[in-house]
């Protein structure tokens, strides 16, 4: 009887796919990453229907899977866990402190939203929670209006993000008044399943953006970006280049959200702290 042994990727291959990751999106694959890669990669070689990583990496490098593959060899390497409502303060902050300022500041006053971007969505809790605590603050606030853009690099996330689909446990920390007004369940029970309300899928424009790129084709200047939790991944270098990009993307005056266990410390850009991993732009 033959016994399927899998494909083992060579330090010569992961070299290869580590350098050609880290210069198209920004990610750092060091040497212990290589049994992940090895893992993820596996059912791509099964899709593909190949023996050898030599094999796959010859059709990824080749003219022919640069269009095919690279989005799904991206897909295998992004890592993508998010929550509603995760880190409650920085929405604490947004509600009592910054979206107040740039209404006083920027004189919006209905005629102009609030541009918000949440840049590494992931699979789209991030922007929903953003459109939650927006929907609830424009009740409060007369002629508040706003926009929210919500972007990754992942194709096979994005698609799950549009489709607002989750498994209802993933709202058990929400507050029920916020669940009632804003998730609908399955019919079949038996499923467990949740969906966000056609109100708030409506509010949110997907858009598949590579931080790489040297422009992020977003026409209007932002008020506010969340990027939380995507930064980690990179090196010093990368994240000064990017924050450059985000601070030139920015209206002055606007915030910048990190993740809890990201800084600006040791990167040369013109933003101020204003809270816990909050920065304001100059």
């Amino acid at each position: 009887m033959n016994v399927y042994a899998p494909a083992k990727i060579k330090d010569r291959e992961f070299k290869q796919f580590s350098s050609f990751i880290y210069d198209r999106v920004g990610i750092q694959l060091p040497q212990a990453k290589k049994t992940m890669l090895e893992a993820r990669l596996q059912k791509r070689l099964k899709t593909l229907a190949m023996d050898t990583f030599e094999e796959y990496a010859q059709f990824v490098f080749s003219p022919e899977g640069q269009l095919a593959e690279l989005v799904h060899l991206i897909d295998v390497v992004t890592t993508n866990k998010t929550d509603f409502f995760r880190e409650p303060v920085h929405f604490e902050h947004l509600t009592q402190k910054a979206l107040p300022s740039l209404m006083k500041r920027n004189g919006h006053n209905g005629s102009q939203p609030i541009r918000i971007w949440s840049a590494g969505c992931s699979s789209g809790e991030e922007p929903y929670t953003l459109a939650m605590v927006l929907n609830d603050f424009a009740a409060a606030h007369h002629g508040f209006r706003f926009s929210i853009l919500a972007s990754d690099i992942s194709t096979r996330i994005l698609d799950t993000a549009k489709t607002a689909i989750y498994p209802e446990e993933r709202t058990d920390g929400i507050a029920t008044l916020i669940k009632k007004n804003y998730f609908l369940r399955s019919k079949d029970r038996s499923r467990g399943l949740v969906r966000v309300c056609p109100k708030l899928r409506s509010q949110v424009a997907f858009r598949r953006i590579n931080f790489m790129d040297a422009d992020f084709g977003i026409a209007e200047q932002m008020d506010i970006i969340f990027c939380r939790n995507v930064v980690i991944y990179f090196d010093k270098p990368t994240q000064q280049n990017l924050m450059l990009k985000f601070h030139r993307q920015l209206r002055p005056g606007g915030y910048l959200f990190l993740g809890h266990s990201e800084t600006l410390n040791g990167l040369e850009v013109d933003f101020t702290t204003v809270g816990s991993t909050v920065y304001q732009k100059q």
